[in-house]
Parts: C-alpha cells; structure tokens; sequence
C-alpha cells in the first residue's frame, strides 16, 4: 500500500505536442488523465501527459496511435520529476508535514519507515507561532540523534516558530501541564476565545480547547450585578466570561498555582476588567469569604468535591444562589459501575462536545425539588447530580444551621474527557427555606 506522505511513481503517455489535446480528450473521456500530476514537456520537445497508474492497457495505447490520432508515435514513460497540479498542490498540513521530514530524514541518509511515519503526529493546538504537539508522537528511537535541527524542519512544515510537546497533566493538585520547549526561548501565547484574550505559558498552565462550550454557556448567562465566587479561575477560563460577556459585577477568583495567577492577573488587565475582580492567591479551602455570593463556580476535575464545604459557605444567606459544579462522571456501558470520581484517568483527551439541557419540574420532596434530566442525557450523570444534590443540601443545613432546598436545573456536558467518562457541569439552585412563623 502507498502511504500518504510517499510520492507515487507516476506514469506519462508520451507525444508529439500537435497531438496533445486530442491524446487529452481522449485520455478524459475514459477517466484515464492524472489530475494531481502536471502535464510535462521534455527535453526532446516530446508532451508527457500524466495517466492514473495501472489504469492504461493496451488496447487504449492502440485506439490513441490508430483512432484518436493515426500516425502518432505513443510510448509510456516514468516522470522522473513530476510536478503537482495546483489541486494537488493544496496538501493537509499533516501530508505537508510528512513530505517534509521524509525528505529531509532521507537527505542525512536515514531511512524511511513505516515506524517514523506512524510516529508524526496527526493533530496539533496552534497558539499563533507556537505549535503544541500531543505526547504520543516523535517517540521512536531515531529522532533523538536529529534533534534540535528535527524541530526546525518540524516548525518550518507546520508555519511556525516555536514547538512544543506536552505530556501527562502532572497530579500535583495545580493541574500542571507536563511540557516540554522543543524550539523557542519561551512559551508564553496568546489565545482569542470568544472576543476574549488569553495570555499564558503552555509549559506552566493548561488550556483546554474542549472547555469552549461551557464558556460560551456561561458568557450567555444573565450575571448583571451579581458577585460570583470562583474556586479554580485558572487563568480565568471561566472567571472572564462571567466578567466580559456575562455582566457579573463582581467576581472572586480563587487559584493557588502562582504561574496561573500571573497569567490571570494579566488576562484580567488586557481584557479591562481587573477593577471588577479580586485574586485570592492559595488553596481556596482556607477562603476568609461567607455569606457573599450569588453564583459560585467550581470547575475542577476529575472532582470539585472538596471545595463543596467552601462554595455552600460563601453563598449568600438570605437568599441563596446557583452552583456549577463540575465532575468526571463515568459511564458504565455494561461494566460494574464504580463511584463517581473514582475514575484512575491520567489523560485528558480533546473533545467532541454537544450541548444538553434539561427541563424543569416542580415536584416537590420534604427539603429538595428536582429537576427531570434530559431524554438524551446519560443515567449516570443524572444519579451523579441527585448524589451531589444530596450532599449539598447536608453541607448548606450543617454551614448555615437552618435547611435549604435545592434544584438541579441543568446538567450540562462539557467534553469526552477518556473513553467512558463524561466532563458535565451541574448547575444546582440552592435557596434557604422560608421562617415558619
């Protein structure tokens, strides 16, 4: 089989140039003509006329000499050089990438093999001049003896500057990236997400691409002069959203990886909001915040669930607020089913994500009224968000010494975070129950 990056042999009915355009007519009207290969004119003044291989018999060789052009001389030749078409010149990145570190593997007298083309990566995250390559690529022996001149061919193929390669994220409790500086004296980027910048250093921060639906969600919200908690801002994923696009009026963003906090304090100055934004620097656990907010988000996984103590905390008392939680719930598919934020994943994995509501419903139960789940959603997120409710209405009865109702409003899928685990968003409705007189 011919792989993807090779260049084919390709096959050439060689004549006079008079006979050119009837060869062509000829040679199309049978679906024989080569459309990724140039017509070619050789030293003799000969026309080469590309034809798809093993496509010519012949028999087609006798209709060109006899029929199509009687007298013509016919011969078939191998193009030594064959130049693309302009259609085929319009290569994927990934073939333009494979094209070129084959042949400049090949001009250091390294062979090529199927092994070397298996390890180039297929996909990639593009951060302006700085390309983030995924772990499972360049690994096989051979590379290593070529570095670093194998990263600039690898930058020069994909357009950029500078490259890099990530690993597993580290479980350091900061969600730090394992990445590596391949080319470049640094690794700070910018992103643009929804009229929103993001500054921040690849080889010291996450940025998920797969986050992008639940952003927008959340810059679609209605936050107009409410004070929002945020316990994991990261470089402010989701803290400038509720900020830029959602009208909060105030938003506590709580982080305690100093890389991240740097990236935030910046994203929040270049995008004109740092006014409207407190940076609680440490591990959110020790909050000196109560009775505050209208909303909290909690957007870490695999499992928010520590922070749950802190977020029924800083609620306000009087009248409560909204809670988007965050989880890796796992799908069973048969299996037997283990407990939510069990899950023994290391890798996350880039998304294909979808949009799911919920309807509402007003049953009420003695403290809590639910919501039903979506006909589409999965059973396992909808006995997650009733266990998460269960133990949110605990930790709000034993923080506030009074009881409250609760509302699962909505369950949301963010992305595919492994095969059989969902990254979903719980948006619960926590309210204090009326005095009875």
């Amino acid at each position: 089989m011919e792989r993807e990056c090779e260049e084919p042999v390709v096959v050439a009915v060689v004549t006079e140039p008079r006979f050119t355009q009837r060869y062509r007519d000829y040679l199309e009207e049978q679906k024989l003509l080569d459309r990724q290969h140039r017509v070619a004119k050789l030293r003799d003044g000969a026309v080469a006329l590309p034809v798809l291989a093993g496509s010519l018999s012949e028999q087609h060789l006798r209709e060109l000499r006899d029929r199509v052009a009687p007298g013509s001389a016919c011969v078939l030749t191998r193009l030594p050089d064959p130049l693309p078409s302009k259609k085929a010149r319009v290569r994927s990145p990934a073939q333009r990438l494979c094209l070129e570190v084959r042949r400049w593997m090949e001009d250091r007298g390294v062979t090529w093999t199927a092994e070397l083309e298996a390890d180039l990566p297929r996909s990639w995250q593009r951060h302006g001049d700085l390309i983030l390559l995924s772990e499972d690529c360049f690994q096989a022996t051979p590379w290593k003896s070529l570095e670093p001149e194998l990263w600039e061919t690898v930058a020069s193929a994909l357009g950029v500057q500078r490259l890099a390669k990530r690993g597993r994220v580290l479980p350091d409790g900061t969600r730090t990236p394992s990445v590596t500086l391949l080319l470049g004296d640094h690794g700070w980027v910018e992103h643009m997400d929804n009229g929103i910048r993001y500054t921040f250093d690849v080889t010291r921060c996450m940025f998920s691409f797969g986050n992008i639906t639940e952003k927008l969600r959340v810059a679609s919200l209605s936050c107009a002069g409410e004070v929002l908690v945020d316990l994991y801002a990261g470089i402010g994923y989701f803290t400038l959203p509720f900020l830029v696009h959602a009208g909060a009026a105030f938003v506590h963003a709580c982080e305690w990886n100093p890389h991240a906090v740097d990236a935030l304090r910046n994203n929040l100055e270049i995008n004109g909001v740092a006014d409207r934004c407190q940076i609680h620097f440490g591990d959110n656990r020790k909050l000196k915040l109560s009775n505050t907010a209208d909303r909290v988000n909690l957007g870490l996984i695999p499992s928010s669930e520590e922070g749950w103590p802190v977020a029924c905390r800083v609620l306000r008392k009087d009248v409560g607020g909204i809670l988007h939680i965050h989880q890796n719930v796992e799908s069973f598919s048969g299996k037997n089913p283990q407990p939510p934020g069990s899950s023994n994943v290391e890798k996350e994995h880039w998304p294909h994500p979808q949009k799911i509501t919920t309807d509402k419903r007003g049953n009420r139960t003695t403290e809590n009224f639910r919501g039903e789940m979506s006909s589409a959603s999965k059973p396992e997120w909808q006995r997650w968000a009733e266990s998460a409710e269960t133990q949110i209405v605990s930790l709000l009865h034993q923080v506030h010494g009074k009881p409250w109702r609760t509302q699962i409003l909505h369950v949301h899928p963010v992305k595919s975070y492994a095969p059989h685990v969902d990254h979903v968003v719980l948006d619960l409705e926590c309210r204090p129950c009326p005095m009875v007189v």
